[in-house]
């Protein structure tokens, strides 16, 4: 049998690599750099290949199984959801819709399914416990950035290969292959910023790998970022070294940020954070005068009490220095699909609120329609109305990857049910009742929705499946709608076709009316027409292309992006 290769966006990480996966058949003979992939060109973690290691892995679940006591057996899918439909909803009879949560998992951002079908399970759900990994991690950035500039994902991102000065704050891209970053070859780039005389200052209370290329490595007092940065702050508006050039027009609240900063001193930050004011005040004069210069932040500056304030003071120093949206500063993406800072009426958004609800024990706010993970093992041990009782997973493991896992795993061991949506039976799956397993990552077609609304680069890359799943196992965007079939009350024998044809069509006609859609006012039964024959996530990412900046508007604009586009090619756009 000959062998082909294929051309993938690795999923393992943040990165979004281009692979060029040699196969046999049903099997992968190798797994390398693809050297013509315009974003990563060629460039390849350890990650990479794994993915072929993960495909093959004998211990990754390919059927349902069912715990009863402590044995596990697997079963037949039809076996698993009229189990989960034997439970589920007579949770919820009895208790409530909030007796249910659901937890989000980290590798859900890296699942096309996964980033699309869970919304359409919560909406029917209807329940406020909501978590995700997005609280353990870059929520205080979400909410300052939504606060700031109207959505979540309005993150502005480091022109690193442009940049001149990068003052770099909790961060350790060499390990992390970027964070709220996507850029291959982290390495390469930020030696690129020395090979050209650029700078690179990183603040870190240890002696990260990245801590070890950079220019100059700042020891920091932990959870003292945002008191450093006000100290620098200050020296910029004190010094008159605010400079916000074409920035004036689209800010406002300098007073306040001025009068906020003015009796935080370099001497006063000093003593906080334990980095000199001297070098406090070289920071600011060189961030403020160096033409190209961007500040970045990361999960360091977000997992401490002043998170949200030193994410926010991440771009208000970029502002100040009018680095915001310039080249070399930090910018803002503007991706193909789910970009919704290109939606609407230009010049208008709906902003963001918070603290809608708050949580049943701790009274924590809800951010961004979940309440932190932190509060989720209180909420299963507490008794009373809306007590936790039953869970599903998707894609997440808690017990290990969250605060305090020995409390939540004994909570985990407390519930009524669970169901966990997972390829392994791991710390926190091996306490469900249920669990679906997912498909292999080159059974699933693929595309980065939200690793590339952080992108340094614009770019669009759809893999299409590299194998053929087995017949008879479903994909997660059909497991994700037979749930919200359940929990509906239709049965464990509901078409997920049917269900799929509604939640496209919803989205369809919420596309239509939309103020300033590229599509209003059009024919919902004609955009449906030109999406056929596609389903599941090809059909919502072609509408997404679609409708999206570079798309063609089903028409209106014909030499624009749609999901044929890429599919006549094997590399990004």
């Amino acid at each position: 049998m000959d062998e082909q290769t294929h051309f993938r966006t690795c999923p393992l990480c943040e990165a979004t690599c281009g692979l060029a996966i040699t196969t046999r058949g049903r099997e992968v003979t190798s797994v390398r750099g693809d050297d013509d992939d315009v974003f990563s060109h060629g460039y390849i973690c350890p990650k990479g290949p794994a993915v072929a290691a993960l495909d093959s892995d004998p211990d990754r679940l390919r059927n349902p199984m069912i715990r009863k006591g402590s044995t596990w057996s697997e079963v037949s899918w039809d076996d698993a959801f009229a189990e989960i439909d034997r439970q589920l909803p007579r949770i919820i009879r009895d208790h409530g819709r909030d007796a249910v949560a659901v937890y989000l998992g980290n590798p859900s951002a890296h699942n096309l399914a996964l980033m699309l079908y869970p919304r359409a399970l919560l909406r029917v759900l209807g329940s406020r416990n909501v978590y995700s990994a997005s609280t353990v991690d870059q929520m205080p950035k979400q909410v300052s950035a939504g606060l700031m500039f109207g959505t979540a994902l309005s993150v502005p991102v480091p022109d690193i290969d442009r940049t001149q000065y990068l003052l770099m704050l909790g961060a350790d891209p060499l390990v992390s292959n970027g964070s709220l970053m996507t850029a291959p070859d982290v390495r390469g780039r930020l030696r690129a910023i020395k090979a050209r005389g650029g700078r690179i200052v990183v603040v870190d209370p240890r002696r990260s790998r990245t801590a070890g290329e950079a220019t100059e490595h700042l020891f920091i007092r932990p959870g003292t970022d945002a008191h450093f940065l006000m100290g620098v702050a200050h020296v910029i508006v004190a010094e008159n070294l605010t400079k916000l050039g074409r920035l004036a027009e689209h800010v406002n609240g300098l007073d306040d940020v001025k009068a906020l900063v003015r009796d935080w001193t370099p001497d006063n930050a000093a003593r906080a954070c334990g980095i000199s004011a001297e070098t406090i005040r070289t920071i600011a004069r060189d961030l403020a005068t160096t033409e190209r210069a961007a500040v970045y932040g990361r999960i360091g500056t977000c997992t401490q009490e002043f998170g949200t304030l030193a994410s926010w003071l991440v771009d208000v120093l970029n502002t100040l220095t009018g680095h915001l949206d310039q080249e070399g500063g930090a910018m803002f993406t503007k991706a193909a699909v789910g970009a919704v800072n290109t939606r609407g009426i230009p010049g208008r958004g709906k902003g963001v609120r918070f603290g809608r609800r708050t949580s049943r024990v701790s009274g924590t706010p809800e951010v961004f329609g979940e309440l932190p993970v932190a509060c989720l093992a209180e909420e299963m041990e507490t008794p009373g109305d809306g007590q936790i009782r039953a869970l599903i997973t998707i894609a997440g493991n808690p017990a290990l990857s969250n605060p305090n896992g020995g409390r939540l795993t004994k909570a985990l061991a407390s519930l009524e049910f669970m169901v966990s949506c997972d390829i392994y039976l791991n710390e926190t799956s091996r306490h469900a009742h249920v669990i679906l397993p997912g498909l292999s990552p080159l059974e699933v077609p693929h595309y980065d929705i939200g690793l590339l609304q952080l992108a340094i680069r614009n770019v669009a890359n759809y893999s299409p499946p590299l194998f053929a799943p087995p017949a008879d196992r479903p994909a997660e965007w059909q497991t994700m709608l037979k749930l919200g079939a359940i929990v509906m009350g239709q049965g464990a024998g509901a078409d997920p076709d049917a269900v799929d044809d509604f939640v496209a069509r919803q989205q369809v006609d919420e596309t239509i009316g939309a103020n300033g859609s590229p599509i209003a006012g059009r024919d919902g039964d004609e955009i449906m027409a030109a999406l056929a024959p596609r389903r599941g996530p090809e059909r919502l990412l072609d509408l997404m292309l679609r409708v999206g900046p570079y798309g063609d508007a089903f028409g209106a604009r014909p030499d624009g992006l749609t999901l044929a586009t890429l599919l006549r090619g094997p590399r990004a756009l």
